[in-house]
């Protein structure tokens, strides 16, 4: 059993590597914990001011959580499946119940005690992860700063000068501290998308409905979503697939659509973005443009003028009603934890007349007929994820203002209906981070996760492997390992698919590679060796290089019509554990073949042919 530490700073695959070792559950999270706690409470065990979250999870509760952790395992090994998230810590803003944990939307007056998770916590528990505890926000979400909470504005993972962002600017920086490997957050105007950007992490926002609101606290119910922080983007992806699932209790709740696995190119960036003053954030946006076009992606400049009049409603429209509908009669109390700036916003929902919400709705219609024109153009919009970035000091000289037009590139979002991902990107010169958003068409999540990873891949960011579990039917990944691989000769099989490469890896050390006889064009064939074999030491495995292509369901159906005997698809285990659709060959076709298997590789292999 490998020593216990702590789990600060890991992803996904981190946690699932140190499990796979041998780490015992009940030891490292307590540890991590325990790790959290010296960081963020004070001698009293309370949150300081600053500090991610309002609740930790005690000893206790963590305990009980681990107990469920148990039978889970054992549930697991008995029927034979996997846990995706076995052990896996994250936060749960304290807008979104969580069983045990109190809820209280960042007001404790309005706090209560839940009796059940919210339908997206319960779905992330099954699957094994642990609630870390809740974290702070803007109150009652509203807010993209960060600092509009009794519990104190939340310190900037870089520089503490600076906001966070909001509303869910605990579950960021929690997060970006590597103090859990994803965290839940709640996205209606931008708030799941502009602390990601500003504590240099992942942030996305799917599309309305495609994560259950049940067991949240609304601010918009119509517009409202959960949304996923991660440290890379294919643990949010991960993390999204398994959220989203249909939940006929949530009256919003929308059955996800199949949306071809398309890869985007074109990318729609405003004719004239405002900068309301900060000239630094505008050259770290003229910096990633370049290289978008560096990493291969062609710009189209768009005219953004029906996005931002949409974004306008959200706060001067209408809309607000729906915030005063949810929590309007509990702010006319005049109590101590109520935020002044948070009330008078909300207060303002009565001043519309049904009237006016109709005309607005029209008006609303109109502009996203406009909207979806753009996207016949461009596959994409890549903009800043926010237009500036604000101190401490600016958001305290005009709050309402600064809020305002840090919804500029957000607040249009979810009232067109579409999907959107914050990412990073380079550092501002100042040495704070930049970072940009890709927002498409709803239910084009994938396509959003495929183009991070070229574009992180294009930059030098970290990219962590892909997680993989249960795939939903959407995708398919599988491994490549000879003809298939990039510029040889049957690659044209998956990019006329529109597979999208993920990444270049290594199998288990449990494999032998051989150069096939009599096969046109050259192909190897990959053979999984006994286990009972390789212990004893009667034969060596090796590790071999693959590549990683998703496809849809559809593709990969097809694809694999077209693969000739002796081959065909199994399953593949890659070096960090992971189980993956992959290319197998007959036993019995590799008595006429050349063991291939000290070189490493195809390409290898070909190479030497070529020498």
């Amino acid at each position: 059993m490998t020593e216990v530490t702590t789990g600060i700073g890991w992803n996904l695959n981190d946690w699932g590597r140190a499990y796979r070792n041998g780490a015992d559950a009940r030891g490292l999270l307590l540890s991590t914990r325990n790790a959290i706690a010296a960081d963020e409470l004070d001698a009293n065990g309370l949150p300081r001011r600053g500090s991610a979250w309002i609740a930790l999870a005690s000893e206790e509760q963590l305990t009980k959580q681990i107990s469920y952790l148990e039978s889970l395992k054992a549930s697991a090994e008995e029927e034979g499946t996997v846990l995706p998230l076995y052990g896996v810590p994250f936060a749960v803003k304290d807008n979104i119940d969580a069983a045990d944990f109190h809820t209280t939307a960042a007001c404790p007056e309005y706090a209560y005690e839940p009796d059940d998770d919210a339908f997206v916590v319960q779905l992330l528990r099954k699957a094994g992860a642990i609630v870390m505890g809740k974290t702070n926000l803007d109150q009652f979400a509203t807010g993209l700063v960060g600092t509009r909470s009794p519990y104190g504005a939340v310190n900037n993972a870089f520089n503490p000068e600076y906001i966070s962002g909001g509303s869910s600017s605990g579950s960021a920086t929690a997060v970006a501290k590597g103090q859990v490997a994803f965290a839940l957050g709640t996205d209606t105007a931008g708030s799941g998308r502009v602390p990601a950007g500003f504590n240099h992490i992942v942030g996305l926002k799917a599309t309305v409905g495609a994560i259950s609101a049940s067991g949240v606290v609304p601010a918009c119910r119509s517009l409202d979503c959960v949304s996923v922080f991660a440290l890379n983007s294919r643990d949010a992806e991960r993390i999204y697939e398994i959220a989203a699932q249909f939940d006929p209790a949530d009256g919003y709740a929308r059955s996800r659509t199949m949306v071809r696995n398309e890869r985007i190119q074109t990318l729609g960036v405003p004719a004239d973005a405002p900068w309301f003053g900060d000239d630094v954030q505008k050259a770290a946006y003229e910096k990633a443009c370049e290289q978008a076009v560096d990493a291969g992606f062609e710009l189209k400049t768009i005219d953004f003028t029906p996005l931002f009049e949409l974004a306008s409603l959200l706060y001067q429209g209408p809309w607000v009603a729906e915030r005063y509908a949810a929590v309007g009669e509990f702010l006319k109390q005049d109590l101590p934890g109520i935020n002044p700036v948070v009330k008078n916003i909300i207060a303002g929902g009565v001043d519309g007349t049904a009237v006016d919400a109709f005309k607005a709705e029209y008006r609303r219609k109109d502009l996203v007929r406009q909207i979806q024109s753009i996207f016949k153009t461009v596959d994409a919009l890549f903009v800043p994820t926010a237009p500036r970035f604000p101190t401490m000091a600016d958001v305290d000289a005009a709050p309402v203002e600064v809020n305002s037009q840090l919804g500029t590139y957000t607040n249009f979002v979810n009232l067109a209906d579409l999907c959107a991902l914050s990412l990073p990107a380079h550092m501002r010169t100042d040495g704070l981070p930049f970072g940009i958003t890709v927002i498409a068409p709803g239910w084009h999540e994938l396509a959003l996760t495929n183009f991070a990873g070229q574009w992180q891949s294009h930059l030098g960011l970290a990219e962590a492997p892909v997680m993989l579990g249960k795939k939903d039917d959407a995708s398919v990944v599988v491994a490549v390992v000879g003809a298939h691989l990039t510029g040889m000769p049957l690659n044209h099989q998956l990019t006329s698919r529109h597979a999208t490469l993920l990444e270049q890896t290594l199998t288990a050390n449990k494999y032998q590679l051989y150069a096939l006889a009599n096969t046109v064009p050259p192909k190897p064939g990959l053979v999984r060796l006994n286990e009972e074999d390789l212990k004893c030491g009667k034969v060596a495995g090796n590790q071999l290089i693959v590549e990683l292509w998703r496809l849809d369901q559809a593709a990969f159906g097809s694809f694999v019509e077209e693969i000739p005997q002796p081959l065909g698809i199994g399953t593949l285990e890659l070096e960090d554990g992971r189980l993956v659709k992959g290319f197998i060959c007959e036993p019995e076709a590799v008595a006429s073949a050349t063991n291939i298997s000290h070189l490493g590789g195809w390409r290898a292999y070909i190479s030497s042919l070529n020498a």
